[in-house]
């Protein structure tokens, strides 16, 4: 099944002359198969190399413009894939921009910690810039009914959206494929990083978080848990962050008396790679963490949506001492949209600080009967 991505025409707009067009996203999210799909619409001659071979790694480190005219030779398209492994890339991508005429230049990324920090400053006012996810249930509209979306919903809550994992035929196929991607990609960028020294130290700190979805996350619980200084654990959390693991969220606040936002959440890029670490593929009747699952879904949902179709906004959970809360608040346009997730779709009252507090703010629950409006 060839599922279409939503960012491709955006991409191919933007690849222009003398411009670089970069997509970050995990390991084995699809960067590959994307860029080939891209390539196969695109008339012009073309240099593919990756950023794991070695001797395209030489000849794109050089900071040499006579070194790099001599390997692109007459093609007008770069494309490297895995482009965070070459040192100095963001120099020398300013350097083909700047002095190879009408080369344009596409380079994917699964560490945005490497790659993000090389390019960033270098191609200022030159590059674009896009994040890959995994498959979001707005790519699947065009190839499912409602009634499949409906039935596939346990599926993505337990497996997630992988695109091999999305694919698969059989369960004991998902399954294999995760846990494949969890011990040999997961943390292959992480563990390259030189200030790493203990992996399982990593694994320990995402299983902790992954039962802790919706909830606030304790730096001391977690630095006393896996007995790490709080300052390495800051450190693991971001990198985690960086290679497109885990998103944080801040608490929302206006600096009122009862607000809570001295703890951040986390949530997982993709449901089937939290329930590998915690090796749980237990269908939907025996779990304890339905709610976890379903909140995790359609934050990261929604994020692929924000993110896809350029909505602008600052996102947030939002608590109170007394345990009045709210799921996800998105600050945009001027205003506050409240969201709370619940799997039942019983009515769930507005929290009175919310509307007391914030007298303009909208407040709406997402549950089964309205997700898909709210995701896609």
């Amino acid at each position: 099944m060839n599922i279409p991505r939503y960012l491709k025409p955006a991409i191919l707009k933007k690849l222009q002359p003398n411009k670089a067009v970069v997509i970050y996203g995990p390991r084995q999210i699809g960067k590959t198969t994307l860029i080939k799909e891209i390539l196969s619409e695109i008339k012009e001659d073309y240099l593919f190399v990756s950023g794991e071979d070695r001797l395209a790694q030489e000849w794109l480190k050089s900071q040499s413009i006579q070194i790099l005219k001599e390997n692109i030779g007459d093609k007008k398209l770069l494309v490297i894939d895995e482009a965070q492994k070459i040192d100095q890339i963001g120099l020398n991508l300013k350097l083909i921009v700047d002095h190879l005429p009408n080369v344009k230049v596409l380079a994917t990324g699964s560490s945005s910690f490497e790659l993000a920090n090389q390019v960033g400053e270098p191609l200022v006012g030159r590059k674009s810039q896009f994040i890959l996810y995994p498959i979001a249930q707005m790519e699947l509209n065009t190839l499912e009914s409602l009634q499949q979306t409906k039935t596939n919903l346990e599926s993505r809550l337990i497996y997630g959206s992988y695109p091999e994992v999305i694919t698969a035929q059989d369960l004991s196929s998902k399954r294999e494929i995760l846990n494949s991607i969890v011990d040999n990609y997961l943390y292959k960028d992480l563990l390259g990083f030189s200030e790493i020294k203990k992996s399982q130290k990593i694994v320990d700190i995402l299983k902790m978080i992954a039962f802790q979805i919706g909830k606030e996350v304790s730096l001391n619980e977690l630095s006393n848990n896996v007995n790490l200084d709080l300052r390495t654990i800051e450190k693991y959390l971001d990198l985690l962050e960086k290679v497109f693991v885990i998103k944080r969220v801040f608490g929302f606040s206006r600096n009122l008396r009862k607000e809570i936002t001295k703890n951040s959440r986390y949530y997982f890029y993709d449901n089937g790679v939290r329930n590998a670490i915690i090796n749980n593929f237990n269908d939907l009747k025996t779990r304890d963490d339905l709610g976890q699952l379903w909140e995790n879904y359609l934050f990261m949902e929604r994020i692929k949506k924000q993110e896809y179709k350029k909505i602008y906004t600052n996102n947030y959970f939002w608590r109170t001492y007394d345990q009045k809360e709210i799921d996800l608040v998105e600050e945009r346009e001027g205003k506050l949209f409240g969201y709370e997730f619940k799997w039942g779709v019983k009515k769930v009252k507005e929290p009175k600080e919310w509307r007391r507090i914030y007298q303009n703010a909208e407040f709406e629950v997402i549950n089964q009967d309205n997700y898909l409006e709210f995701i896609s």
